[in-house]
């Protein structure tokens, strides 16, 4: 396995520093053995996917006839691959991948990592024999929040779970343009990621970009964060962007081991806000977030390193992070946008914090309005409701948005420069976003990112064969003309720095970026 990099100032290569890892937090849950996982059965697993709709009221939508047909929800992450429960008909499109994997044919697009392929079998998955109109009490087949939703995937983040914010911007970019193109209809953006950036949500260029979505029609849902009350001492709270102000903000809650809210808590990982604090606000709401079973992907990065204790039979996997509840919420959002297609995204937010449990012990800071409650949703009025915060400028710094991750090599990407080692001007960047004219064909912004045509990249039907990624297949690869080190994972060692024993604590992994 190969650390992450790209070219930058003066032809250095750029990788992840480990102690600074931009990685997907997917926290594991553990499973008694291997006997176990082969005898999986959801009906009796609190983590399944059959419990989370059972208890956030998603087959109270089913039931009523809206399983997400017609919405297309975007998944921004480490790619989507098409393994059982994601490869029907119709059901994954691709978007440009502007991953550092963009350039390689054999792994552009697809899910090296594992992460995204998670989330997108929370918000859509649905087995192949799962029968259309018998989804409610289906305990047979895996079945997501919104079963017939497509996941209209946009790869970010490589094998390591590498990537930079001026990537996570442009793939927002992209969904922002692209939304209605070839038959596309996103209305939905699940981004599963944050940074601990200090910067303030009505300056900075993330923060920018999500709001210029949100405000052309598109639900934005955020992860909270994974560092626990207020991120850190003295920390900004929810990661950046769940702080800014218009965008669903999804904190976890734990079922403690039972279906019934009356026992629920809030998540330990899960981050709250900092009351009184400028530029601090709470999550929305929450959603289950503890040790979810969703798809695995064989031979991804997290397959391999936790597969022994979170594999669970032969194609489900187990993980907690606000990243899976962000994931909940997306799937949420999708059923209510087939049952009412002209909502806005602020009406449809309103319309779930409105309906939200509030769990009685736990303050408002680390609930938002509590837990959601789609069962409620289902028969109450659309709200009458419009968000009249402050707008973000988007002319604060790069360097900040980034917060503490950083790639590195020799030195640090810093400043101002984005993945390729050129100057940005954020100011321009979003007078830019204002007229739509980011993406040009495969270009953001005048840089080549993509990694070929996006335009019909749909998997119908195409059978997932398991593929097994060893550290030559992404060995020598190639950014634009530029050669990235390549380095053996074997030992699981960046920089000098042992990443398989940092933060590691029961079954939560620690780390800023993906949630």
């Amino acid at each position: 396995m190969s650390a992450a990099a790209t070219a930058g100032p003066g032809g250095r290569a750029f990788r992840l520093l480990a102690s600074l890892a931009v990685l997907t937090t997917i926290l594991v849950g553990l499973v008694a053995s291997p006997a176990a996982a082969a005898s999986y059965t959801p009906a009796t697993d609190v983590g399944s996917l059959y419990s989370t709709t059972l208890m956030t009221g998603a087959q109270a939508y089913w039931k009523a006839g809206f399983t997400g047909k017609g919405v297309d929800v975007a998944v921004i992450d480490s790619g989507v691959a098409p393994v059982p429960g994601l490869d029907g008909t119709d059901k994954l499109y691709h978007g440009p991948d502007v991953s550092f994997e963009a350039q390689v044919p054999e792994l552009a697009h697809l899910d090296t990592y594992g992460h995204g392929t998670h989330m997108a079998g929370i918000i859509a998955g649905r087995g192949a024999d799962a029968v259309t109109g018998r989804y409610p009490g289906d305990t047979s087949n895996f079945l997501g929040m919104a079963p017939d939703t497509r996941i209209v995937s946009l790869k970010a983040a490589d094998a390591a779970g590498a990537t930079d914010i001026t990537q996570v911007i442009a793939a927002v970019d992209w969904v922002a343009e692209h939304k209605t193109d070839n038959g596309l209809n996103i209305r939905v953006i699940n981004l599963s990621f944050g940074t601990d950036s200090r910067q303030l949500p009505k300056i900075d260029p993330l923060a920018h970009a999500v709001e210029r979505a949100w405000k052309q029609g598109i639900v934005v849902v955020v992860s909270a964060g994974n560092a626990g009350f207020n991120m850190a001492n003295g920390g900004p709270g929810l990661t950046n962007p769940a702080r800014d102000p218009y965008v669903i903000s999804v904190g976890a809650s734990d079922p403690r081991g039972t279906t019934t809210l009356a026992d629920d808590a809030l998540a330990a990982f899960s981050s709250s806000g900092v009351p009184g604090a400028e530029g601090s606000k709470n999550p929305d709401l929450l959603a289950p977030g503890k040790s979810l079973a969703s798809l695995r992907v064989p031979g991804s990065f997290l397959d391999e390193t936790f597969g022994a204790t979170a594999q669970l039979g032969e194609d489900n996997f187990r993980g907690s992070g606000t990243s899976q509840a962000a994931a909940v919420i997306s799937g949420a959002a999708a059923l209510v946008l087939q049952q009412r297609p002209t909502i806005r995204p602020d009406q449809l937010k309103k319309l779930l914090t409105s309906t939200a449990t509030a769990l009685p012990a736990v303050k408002p800071e680390g609930q938002g309005k509590g837990v959601v409650n789609l069962a409620k949703a289902l028969l109450t009025a659309t709200p009458s409701t419009k968000q009249s915060y402050d707008t973000a400028t988007g002319a604060g710094t790069l360097e900040a948005a980034r917060g503490t991750p950083h790639l590195a090599d020799e030195v640090e990407l810093q400043g101002e420069l984005d993945i390729t080692g050129t100057e940005v001007d954020t100011a321009d960047l979003a007078s830019q976003r204002l007229t739509g004219r980011m993406w040009s064909g495969g270009a953001w912004s005048g840089r080549m990112w993509s990694g070929g045509e996006w335009a019909g990249r749909m998997w119908s039907g195409q059978k997932w064969s398991g593929r097994m990624w060893s550290s030559e297949s992404w060995a020598g690869r190639m950014w634009s003309g530029r050669m990235w080190s390549s380095e053996s994972w074997a030992g699981r060692m960046w920089s000098g720095v042992n990443w398989s024993g940092r933060m590691w604590s029961g079954d939560v992994w620690s780390s800023a970026g993906w949630n």
